[in-house]
C-alpha cells in the first residue's frame, strides 16, 4: 500500500528569512520552503544560490536585497513581501556579521557602530515592521538569531558580544509586550557552527577548527541544518507555549 502523503505544514504560509544568501540562514530558508512556505531570502549580498537551491526542486521564493541596518531598505523588503505573498507569517531575522576582533579598549568606533547596527539595530528594525504586519493578521512568530554570545562572555569580540546580548534582552521584552496581540517572539542562540563566518575565525585552519571542536562538549562543530530546525520549531506550532525564550543550540557550550 502506497503510503499517505502528509500535508505540508507550513503551506500556504510566508517566512522571511534575512541573511539567507549563506550559512545559518540559508539553511532556514530551504528548511522553511521544505515545509512548504513561501519564502523571501533576503541579504545585502546578492546571492542568488538560496533561491535556485529552493525553486529547483520546486519550492516558491523570491529574493530581495535588503540593508537590515538601513530603516528605508528593511521597510521596502516588507512592503515588497506582504505585495507579493499577502502575510508575513514567520521571520527569522538572522542577518549578522562578527565585526573586528579586539579587546574592549581596542574597539574602534567604526567597528562597535558597524556591528551594533546590523546585529542588534538590524534585528530591531525588521521586529518593528514585522510586528506592525502581524498585528494586522492577529497571529506570527518571530526568531532572532542571536548567539551563545549574547548569554556568555567572549574576550576579544566586544561590539559583537553587546549586540547579541540586546539581541535576547530585545526578545525578551517585545515577547513580553505582544504575546497578547498572537504573536510569539524567541531567540536562538546557535554555538560554534560550520559556516563562513566560522571560517573566517579560523582561516580554514583544520588545526585552529580543531580546537574548537575540542571546545565543544559535544565534541563537534555544530550544522546550519540543526540551527534550522530550532527555528522551524519555535515557530510552529508545537512551540504554541514557548515565547520570551533564548534557545541555546551549542552542544552544551553554555552548560559547562
Amino acid at each position: 500500500m502506497d503510503s499517505i502523503k502528509q500535508p505540508l505544514p507550513f503551506k500556504g504560509k510566508t517566512a522571511i528569512v534575512t541573511g539567507a544568501s549563506f550559512g545559518i540562514g540559508r539553511a532556514t530558508a530551504i528548511a522553511f520552503a521544505d515545509l512548504g512556505a513561501k519564502v523571501v531570502i533576503a541579504d545585502v549580498v546578492e546571492d542568488k544560490e538560496t533561491l535556485n537551491l529552493i525553486t529547483d526542486k520546486g519550492g516558491e521564493a523570491i529574493f530581495v536585497t535588503c540593508d537590515v541596518s538601513k530603516d528605508e531598505s528593511v521597510k521596502k523588503m516588507i512592503e515588497k513581501t506582504v505585495k507579493e505573498f499577502g502575510s508575513i507569517d514567520y521571520a527569522f531575522n538572522n542577518a549578522g556579521i562578527e565585526g573586528e576582533q579586539g579587546r574592549a579598549g581596542e574597539c574602534s568606533f567604526e567597528n562597535w557602530d558597524r556591528t551594533i547596527g546590523v546585529n542588534l539595530t538590524g534585528v530591531w528594525l525588521c521586529m518593528k515592521y514585522e510586528i506592525m504586519q502581524m498585528q494586522k493578521q492577529g497571529k506570527g512568530s518571530i526568531v532572532n538569531c542571536a548567539s551563545i554570545a549574547g548569554l556568555v562572555g567572549f574576550q576579544g569580540l566586544p561590539a559583537y558580544v553587546a549586540s547579541k546580548h540586546g539581541v535576547v534582552g530585545l526578545t525578551k521584552t517585545a515577547a513580553l509586550e505582544y504575546v497578547k496581540e498572537g504573536l510569539r517572539i524567541n531567540a536562538v542562540c546557535p554555538g560554534v557552527i560550520k559556516t563562513p563566518m566560522i571560517d573566517r575565525f579560523t582561516g580554514k585552519d583544520k588545526a585552529v577548527e580543531k580546537q574548537y571542536e575540542d571546545m565543544e562538549p559535544i565534541g563537534r562543530l555544530g550544522m546550519p541544518e540543526e540551527v534550522a530546525e530550532a527555528v522551524i520549531w519555535l515557530c510552529s506550532d508545537k512551540s504554541s507555549f514557548v515565547t520570551g525564550q533564548a534557545l541555546a543550540v551549542d552542544g552544551g557550550w553554555v552548560a559547562q
